[in-house]
């Protein structure tokens, strides 16, 4: 059988960000990795490559390209085998780089204000199966890894949000299911009741006033618990369709690096960030490759 390459696209906000090639299954032949903008979306960032690199292709672990992202876009991961029949194993990891931050004086009037509005009231309603609609404040366990629980849908409420703060959200159901990946606003609920369908991955975004940023952690079945932090996260299980089966999500006043993923807990394999995962074939999985 031909060997096929795997792929994978990844949404980036405006900034600049690291794409590194972490590590590979077979380091004798490890797979190249290729990074280029989703077609159409080629004038929305520009890859920075070392300067004598012809190709935005990344051939070994601890390689690495830069990409500047003027308007938020889509960025497409492709890994393919050096050799028929070789590994497509490999972990590339996209990290934000930070410009840092003025000081608290030139922040304006603005900043000031957002520092002391009180998060503690925020809530989160999850549909949880078996027990129906389950409340809880911020940085509260819905099910979770003492209690797992298919969770099949969720919606935040924040009354003293300030003014200029944009929070929506969404959630993802397995492949033909209609809504799934839609942005809601908050105070909106996003799932489904009594049709026994699983969520498969949550979608938080923040913006406007700056300040704030979501952290949240996820345990999807069979699958280490995820925590995130940014004005965006992504959360899923390794091959997306795993079911959320816990959730915690708060919100806090200094915003860290957007869109990072790491393992809550110590786990034996490494763990990628961002959105990007570890990408390994159907028949890598089933067998073990010489």
């Amino acid at each position: 059988m031909a060997d096929v390459e795997q792929q994978k696209v990844v949404s980036l906000d405006r900034g600049l960000f690291f794409v590194s090639y972490k590590s590979a299954d077979d380091l004798a032949s490890p797979p190249r990795v290729t990074v280029v903008p989703t077609r159409g979306h080629e004038e929305r960032m520009a890859l920075i490559m070392h300067p004598d690199a012809t190709e935005p292709t990344l051939w070994e672990p601890n390689a690495g390209l830069m990409v500047r992202v003027n308007t938020p876009g889509m960025l497409q991961i492709q890994v393919e085998p050096m050799r028929p029949g070789g590994s497509r194993a490999a972990m590339v990891r996209i990290e934000p780089i930070q410009s840092g931050r003025a000081p608290l004086a030139a922040q304006g009037e603005s900043a000031a204000v957002h520092a002391n509005v009180a998060v503690d009231g925020i809530k989160i309603l999850g549909h949880v199966a078996g027990r129906g609609d389950v409340v809880v404040a911020s940085n509260a366990w819905i099910a979770g890894p003492t209690a797992p629980s298919r969770i099949e849908g969720i919606a935040l409420e924040w009354q003293e949000k300030p003014a200029g703060l944009d929070i929506r959200y969404a959630v993802q159901f397995p492949i033909g299911q209609a809504g799934s990946g839609k942005m809601v606003l908050l105070g909106t609920y996003a799932g489904t009741r009594g049709r026994a369908l699983p969520i498969t991955g949550v979608v938080l975004q923040i913006s406007g006033a700056g300040g704030f940023e979501f952290v949240a952690e996820a345990t999807f079945l069979n699958a280490p618990t995820l925590r995130a932090l940014g004005k965006r996260v992504v959360l899923s299980g390794p091959t997306g369709r795993e079911p959320l089966v816990g959730i915690r999500i708060g919100i806090n006043r200094l915003a860290a690096p957007d869109n990072i993923v790491v393992p809550a807990k110590p786990s034996p394999k490494p763990v990628g960030s961002s959105r990007v995962r570890v990408f390994r074939s159907r028949a890598r999985q089933e067998s073990s490759i010489g």
